[in-house]
């Protein structure tokens, strides 16, 4: 059964509404004092009564929360249309404020080798209500918490999933995300493994919202990443370097920079040569910066970079002019880091 989007069901309960009527309710969603549909007082108290006994107010159902140990982190599994699982994370930010981490898949195609959801193959693509309701989910998450910070700053789609093979319906999700939160573009993160075909197409599809990009680079060394990354071919990165200047170019800014993500594979592509290649990589772009993402272990073959060489490498980027951080790890108590959301449960829950 395919998953039928709330404003197809709505135009099927309500056939000879306007137009503004179902815009009026999407709004209301996006407004936590209501917690139902009856409380929408704007809405006709009829029209109240049968969406309150035909249609599920949030689209995602809680089948289970937990916390970190240091609580700043907070993992929900969901069950979606057909009763398939995914993951959401809460994380506290820099500015004490939260970020949250939404799929955009049940699984992923792209296989990586070091990525507990690589493992589990493509389940199925979210349609745009299964993405928006996990926002949805942990702001009335806050509000059941108050003695929790309630602001969400930021979203990031680096949850299950590659978000550009899903690419409509990542689309719609920004652009009501930008509609009817107080978000800015510069404030919401797309992170892709690299489809180029999709790439291509932000550049000159003008309902794609400029929010940031953060690709999935893990090494400036084609055979490397050809490794680590299946889905790899013989000449994505230059590829990706024709692309990343044609992108910088319409839409790079001082506040507006492309991110590479690089995850710290110990003996993979830790070594002064892969440090090298991907500081000659970066610089012949331009404004980009490199994330150093330390691999968080899932039962594969690969081990982290030691805390030296992670540092050796960022320095050698350093070194070479290269804008570089390293990501804190957040949640790996309960498989809520980088690369481990996979639906495994933990035994810290709330």
């Amino acid at each position: 059964m395919n998953y039928q989007s709330r404003q197809a069901r709505f135009e099927e309960l309500f056939p000879n509404q306007p137009k503004f009527r179902f815009q009026q309710l999407e709004k209301n969603l996006f407004n936590y004092d209501f917690e139902d549909y009856l409380q929408m007082s704007n809405i006709p108290a009829e029209m109240r009564q049968t969406l309150q006994d035909d249609f599920e107010f949030i689209s995602v159902k809680e089948n289970l929360i937990q916390n970190s140990r240091s609580k700043d982190t907070y993992k929900a599994t969901l069950e979606v249309e057909g009763g398939k699982l995914i993951e959401t994370v809460l994380m506290q930010n820099k500015r004490g404020q939260w970020t949250v981490c939404v799929s955009s898949q049940v699984g992923c195609a792209m296989a990586c080798e070091f990525c507990a959801t690589g493992k589990m193959g493509l389940i199925k693509s979210l349609h745009c209500d299964e993405i928006i309701d996990q926002y949805r989910f942990w702001k009335y998450f806050l509000k059941k918490n108050p003695d929790l910070e309630q602001r969400i700053s930021n979203i990031v789609f680096m949850g299950m999933g590659e978000p550009l093979a899903n690419y409509e319906n990542v689309k719609q999700t920004l652009n009501k995300l930008l509609k009817y939160t107080d978000l800015g573009p510069t404030k919401i993160t797309v992170s892709t493994v690299g489809v180029i075909p999709a790439l291509i197409k932000i550049l000159n599809d003008p309902e794609w919202p400029h929010v940031r990009l953060a690709l999935s680079l893990h090494s400036a060394d084609q055979p490397s990443r050809k490794d680590i990354v299946p889905t790899t071919f013989n000449d994505f990165l230059d590829k990706i370097e024709e692309w990343a200047h044609e992108y910088l170019v319409k839409f790079g800014n001082k506040k507006h920079h492309l991110t590479f993500e690089y995850v710290m594979l110990r003996g993979v592509n830790d070594t002064p040569m892969h440090s090298k290649k991907l500081a000659d990589f970066v610089m012949k772009i331009g404004n980009v910066k490199v994330n150093l993402i330390p691999y968080n272990y899932i039962g594969t073959q690969f081990e982290c970079s030691t805390g030296e060489d992670i540092e050796k490498f960022m320095n050698k980027l350093k070194g070479s002019g290269v804008n570089v951080t390293r990501r804190k790890n957040m949640g790996t108590d309960i498989d809520a880091a980088c690369g481990q959301l996979s639906n495994k449960q933990s035994k810290t829950k709330i």
